[in-house]
């Protein structure tokens, strides 16, 4: 049986491969004037205020819509910092759970389910993707690593803006931080040629018990066929509580195939 909702590969479709080539970029741009921060000190404020915890817990609100169908759900969210997201929708009539080594869920409502582990699904959906740029989209983190590049900074409608010295001719990337937390406003990451752009606007932050979370997150994945949004909203949510990941499959279920 294959998946007709697009949502799971939109969520799962979160990066691509990065092929760096030639192709310097290092001017102001229409709407960009010099920042008052360096790209290295931008760079360091950023993965200096990364969240610092070890559980986190509440519920998420996500709606869905593939440009003909759109769908929304409350569900409750868990998630053990490097180790475990857990996802569970009211009456567990759908649930998942992420790891380094598994991506795993099921449905009721059609007794189906998907158990497997990211190197499967980077075949299947021909990107690289782990854990860890999961999760740190979940936070308001860079889903790349921005140590692995040389950036200009530049400040853009009061934001601050890092674009890669030496842009890739087949990927492109483009980051803003907030200044006041040093945490993503939007993240982008295209191949133009092929008409695909991965765009992650996050609306707004939160501060719960002293730590800045997000609010709202838009997520944008399109090509030249199919535009998919995802709207994420984040409500109830506490830190360092204990939290337990309860996952069975349940017997019966039907491999799924995912298209």
């Amino acid at each position: 049986m294959k998946i007709k909702n697009r949502a799971l590969i939109c969520l799962l479709t979160l990066s691509f491969l990065l092929n760096l080539s030639c192709g310097s970029k290092n001017v102001l741009e229409a709407g960009e004037i010099k920042s008052d921060m360096s790209a290295k000190n931008i760079i360091k404020n950023h993965y200096d205020n990364a969240l610092d915890f070890v559980t986190m817990s509440g519920r998420i609100r996500i709606d869905y819509t593939d440009g003909e169908s759109t769908q929304g759900v409350t569900v409750s969210l868990r998630m053990q910092k490097d180790e475990a997201i857990w996802i569970s929708a009211p009456l567990s009539v759908v649930k998942a759970i992420i790891t380094p080594t598994r991506v795993s869920f099921y449905n009721k409502l059609d007794n189906t389910y998907f158990d497997g582990d990211f190197s499967y699904l980077n075949k299947l959906l021909g990107t690289e993707l782990n854990y860890q740029m999961v999760q740190d989209l979940l936070l308001g983190q860079a889903i790349l690593d921005l140590h692995d590049q040389q950036y200009y900074a530049a400040s853009v409608a009061n934001k601050y803006q890092l674009k890669p010295e030496d842009q890739a001719a087949l990927f492109k990337t483009l980051f803003l931080l907030e200044p006041s937390n040093f945490k993503m406003a939007l993240q982008q990451i295209s191949q133009p040629q092929k008409g695909r752009l991965l765009s992650i606007d996050y609306k707004n932050y939160q501060t719960v018990d002293g730590k800045v979370i997000p609010n709202e997150i838009q997520i944008n994945a399109m090509d030249k066929e199919h535009k998919n949004q995802i709207e994420i909203e984040y409500n109830n949510i506490e830190f360092n509580k204990h939290v337990s990941f309860p996952y069975n499959i349940p017997s019966g279920f039907k491999q799924v195939e995912i298209e």
